[in-house]
């Protein structure tokens, strides 16, 4: 055993703390709007990124696949665990669902969690989501992990009053985010809590500032003494703010109104507003025009930035998933022959006119046959006696070692 593992056993259980004693937690922001998990989802910018990558990861093909001994590889859709993660992972939900709501967990508390619910021969047969912020992590005596999952009354039959599990390492299927250890992963929603805390209130701002009839409050200035100003004031608010703010007010025994408040359009609400969907957009790395912001996008350009989401937004999700599911799902006996893969090609693909001259030069240069076109566009493949697998090249192509030795047969037989 390396110094490393000894060291990784011995050392207190896993934590999302920033140096020793501070921790990292939810709560109050400097915009004094509170930021959780349940209240960003409230922002329609934080709603929209983690649908967008919630529905992409969940709609991304997922096989099981085998080594060949030529180097290639051949799915195994007979093995278990591919009827597993292609169809239904559970009796309850199928695998978009499965995935769509794992993938929410970990974009919003940075973790991921699933029980593995095991035969005898020690092949998952399920796997069921669990909530993760009711999962704690910690080392067992002997240095391993431990998860010990919190449930609710409604959650326990034999305990009404609610209580504790613990699972074992291989009972449970964990995909983490970054975090300050490896092990756990820290919640981007609370990392970005001010800059969402910002998005919430300027929207709450915008919200009270259209209730009011869009009409900024103010000042009411009386030349005597007022003897009741919360009865006067209440009045005001009652006569002149929401659906009654554009009617016309009688000032009475010198009363005047100064507006106090800044205009929504010299406080660049619009701007502001703008620039936070954006800036959450960035958190989450999704371009802004899928979350609706075409201000920067054009005809030219849209589809560059769709194949850079592919590549530098979904990519490493894809691979922190594949890695979380080959640990923990496949046997250590079967590690050196099986591994499991997300599909990103119908992510990757143009469009019909670059697919089409893509697929002439594979075909005319002997790397693509006929099948192997059809399958990447879903049809059915043209039976193998029918031509559906052969390779060709085009006849004025030849090896640079042969070039010109036709010619020189052909003087030969002249002569």
């Amino acid at each position: 055993m390396s110094i490393f593992s000894g060291l990784f056993r011995s050392r207190d259980k896993p934590q999302n703390r920033v140096g020793g004693a501070f921790s990292f937690l939810f709560g109050g922001t400097t915009s004094g709007k509170t930021v959780n998990e349940r209240t960003a989802m409230q922002s329609a910018a934080v709603y929209a990124c983690v649908r967008i990558l919630s529905e992409a990861i969940a709609g991304l093909p997922l096989h099981v696949y085998r080594y060949r001994m030529d180097g290639g590889k051949e799915r195994v859709a007979q093995h278990p665990l591919y009827y597993l993660l292609h169809n239904e992972p559970n009796p309850e939900m199928t695998s978009f669902v499965f995935r769509e709501t794992l993938m929410s967990h970990l974009l919003l508390w940075g973790n991921a969690y699933a029980q593995v619910v095991r035969n005898g021969r020690g092949q998952a047969v399920a796997l069921y989501p669990l909530l993760p912020n009711k999962m704690e992590v910690s080392r067992a005596t002997n240095g391993e992990l431990v998860y010990t999952y919190r449930r609710d009354t409604e959650e326990s039959r034999l305990n009404p009053s609610g209580g504790t599990v613990t699972l074992r390492r291989d009972e449970v299927l964990h995909v983490p985010g970054l975090g300050f250890d490896g092990l756990i992963g820290y919640s981007p929603i609370a990392m970005a809590k001010n800059a969402i805390g910002m998005s919430l209130a300027t929207e709450e701002y915008g919200a009270a500032f259209f209730a009011n009839g869009a009409n900024p409050g103010g000042v009411l200035e009386h030349p005597g003494v007022v003897k009741d100003p919360e009865r006067l004031r209440e009045s005001w608010h009652a006569q002149f703010s929401g659906h009654n703010a554009h009617k016309v007010a009688v000032l009475e025994e010198g009363l005047k109104f100064h507006q106090m408040s800044i205009p929504p359009e010299q406080a660049q609400f619009l701007e502001t507003r703008k620039f936070q969907i954006n800036e959450i957009a960035r958190i989450f790395r999704v371009p802004p025009h899928m979350v609706g912001d075409l201000e920067k996008s054009s005809f030219s350009n849209i589809e560059q930035q769709s194949l850079e989401f592919v590549k530098y937004t979904l990519d490493p999700w894809v691979v922190r998933w594949e890695q979380s599911l080959q640990q923990s799902l496949i046997l250590p006996s079967e590690k050196p022959s099986l591994f499991i893969k997300f599909n990103l090609d119908g992510l990757l693909r143009g469009d019909y006119q670059s697919r089409m001259n893509g697929y002439a030069v594979g075909r005319q240069n002997g790397w693509m046959s006929a099948n192997d076109i059809r399958e990447l566009e879903d049809m059915n493949r043209i039976p193998a006696e029918e031509g559906g697998d052969l390779y060709l090249v085009n006849g004025n192509m030849t090896k640079l070692a042969d070039a010109g030795a036709f010619a020189g047969q052909t003087m030969q037989g002249g002569q």
